[in-house]
């Protein structure tokens, strides 16, 4: 029943499911309603770690009118299939990639956020035929940026002693109550009053589906092995189109001083700050990003800047 309300949302858009090698995938387009919009474009939204499609609530009816808009659930996620298999940043963007061979197939405008950031990034390093224009709200770091060498294989070893289901299954019963989970988002969002029951239920629901416990031991897992994700760095000096990247000025998960140090890795990118927001700026803040990504949208070749 959860599923199905999920699935006729009309403010999400048309939702579908997608098969991918096996897997089911959640996925929600957006054609515009007049004929030059419809010629723009397409985009296509990337969600970041435990989040879903339904993150870009407040984004996609206002982008879904200005050019197509597609969103989906990265496996694992949302209400795509909870997999038992070892995932990362090169793993989903092949899911990304064949998504856009099979429902789209012209270049986009490719938006992540966080997690999803760090994927978008990747695919569009991948596959420069794909995008034409690249959009990051926020960009962690990958692992080896943080810790290297002796302390790194330390924190693996560690990490992969808790990856173990008899731990992490009674652990995740305890985390996805409504309760915990109303707590976390407290400590993420800078604006209280979006922290309603309909923002915990977003991230509460695809907790509850089957699989979900087994899929967060593998995800655990996987974010210990060394080829989870190359260096930002060094994706982004494979990137060659230009690169809008957002921060909230208030993020308390990806500090903004991280987003100002990888400026240096490509003249590409266009960086600006989104005073006031946080972690989920684009929830928080959603009229200024709408702006300030249309406005660069706009721009010949999205003019380079680091204000």
């Amino acid at each position: 029943m959860q599923r199905a309300q999920a699935l006729t949302r009309p403010d999400l858009g048309h939702q579908r499911f997608w098969y991918w090698r096996g897997w089911r995938v959640r996925y929600t387009y957006i054609r515009p309603d007049t004929p030059a919009a419809q010629q723009q474009t397409p985009m296509l939204l990337v969600h970041g770690f435990g989040a879903s499609l339904e993150q870009w609530r407040s984004n996609l009816r206002m982008w879904g009118q200005q050019r197509p808009v597609y969103a989906l659930d990265l496996l694992g996620f949302g209400h795509s299939q909870k997999a038992a298999v070892i995932v990362g940043a090169e793993f989903w963007q092949e899911q990304l990639y064949d998504f856009w061979q099979a429902l789209i197939g012209q270049p986009i405008v490719l938006v992540g956020h966080s997690l999803g950031a760090l994927v978008a990034l990747t695919a569009a390093a991948r596959h420069p035929a794909m995008v034409n224009r690249l959009i990051l709200l926020t960009l962690p770091l990958a692992r080896q940026e943080l810790v290297s060498g002796w302390l790194d294989r330390w924190a693996r070893g560690v990490e992969g002693i808790f990856a173990t289901p008899l731990l992490l299954r009674p652990l995740f019963s305890l985390v996805r109550q409504p309760g915990v989970i109303r707590r976390v988002l407290m400590s993420i969002y800078q604006r209280p009053d979006l922290l309603n029951d309909e923002l915990v239920e977003l991230f509460t629901r695809p907790t509850l589906e089957r699989g979900a416990a087994r899929t967060l031991c593998y995800l655990v897992k996987s974010r210990t092995k060394t080829e989870f994700s190359d260096a930002t760095a060094d994706l982004l000096q494979q990137v060659s189109i230009p690169v809008l990247l957002l921060w909230g000025t208030e993020d308390n998960v990806l500090p903004i001083k991280w987003g100002q140090q990888i400026l240096a890795s490509n003249p590409q990118i266009t960086y600006r700050a989104i005073e006031g927001g946080g972690h989920c700026l684009y929830d928080e803040a959603p009229d200024s990003v709408d702006e300030v990504i249309h406005t660069w949208l706009e721009t010949a070749q999205g003019s380079v800047s680091s204000q």
